[in-house]
């Protein structure tokens, strides 16, 4: 199966050549699409200077603009498999086969990549406040969906062919990762978490801050947006 690897970037110029050589190191059959979503630092000119496949977005799209356009790429390429994996670090490449192997194996469409399987697997936790949200989040999408996903933020995800073409056409834009697996586990896809190891960012400052009021306020809309989200999906009758 051919993989691909959907890697958003907005403002990486510190991070994302050291991704793309440690993806290169370790396994130069693994196929990789940069998406450089409108930065306004250097980024672009290190991704053209080095010969990285990339697509530029002229806008600033945000990240769920971003990813869909990965999917797209993925799509129109034909590949059987996509993974989103971030620019800046924070995931590990040596986990890509182990995301990927359920699908492989026909038992998942989509597999999350989690920190809190098994906590031991992955010494970056995030903040406090970030680990409540996320806690939140996974009982809000238990009591609408009916599905535990410990890790609803996780961007670290694989995605089989179905899905994929299900992205290229639809993929949410304000809360991208758990309104998607929303999207999934109401229209009856299988949905499995394997436990990964992740980083913390190598450099530059994530969109959440460490500040209380962000992540808090984060939480709370991406939990309104599930519960609308998941009474939208079945009054379409599971459908898009």
């Amino acid at each position: 199966m051919n993989i691909l690897l959907i890697i958003p970037a907005y403002n990486e110029e510190e991070n994302i050549l050291n991704t793309c050589k440690k993806i290169e190191d370790y396994s130069n059959e693994l196929d990789y699409i940069v998406i450089n979503d409108g930065s306004t630092d250097n980024t672009e000119k290190i991704l053209t200077e080095n010969n990285i496949n990339h697509i530029k977005l002229i806008h600033n799209l945000g990240i769920g603009g971003a990813v869909q356009t990965g999917y797209k790429y993925a799509y129109e390429n034909n590949y059987d498999i996509a993974i989103q994996f971030d620019g800046d670090g924070q995931h590990d490449v040596s986990y890509v086969e182990k995301v990927s192997e359920l699908i492989k194996k026909g038992q998942a469409d989509m597999v999350i990549g989690t920190r809190f399987l098994d906590k031991k697997e992955s010494e970056f936790q995030s903040t406090l406040i970030r680990r409540i949200g996320a806690n939140i989040i996974t009982l809000c999408i238990k009591l609408f969906c009916g599905k535990k996903i410990t890790d609803p933020t996780s961007g670290f995800r694989a995605a089989n062919k179905k899905v994929i073409e299900e992205f290229a056409k639809n993929y949410p834009t304000e809360y991208p990762e758990p309104e998607s697996t929303v999207s999934l586990l109401v229209n009856g896809y299988e949905i499995k978490e394997v436990p990964v190891n992740m980083n913390e960012r190598e450099g530059g400052v994530s969109s959440l801050t460490s500040k209380f009021w962000k992540p808090a306020d984060y939480m709370m809309k991406v939990v309104l947006a599930i519960i609308i989200d998941s009474i939208s999906f079945r009054k379409r009758g599971g459908k898009r």
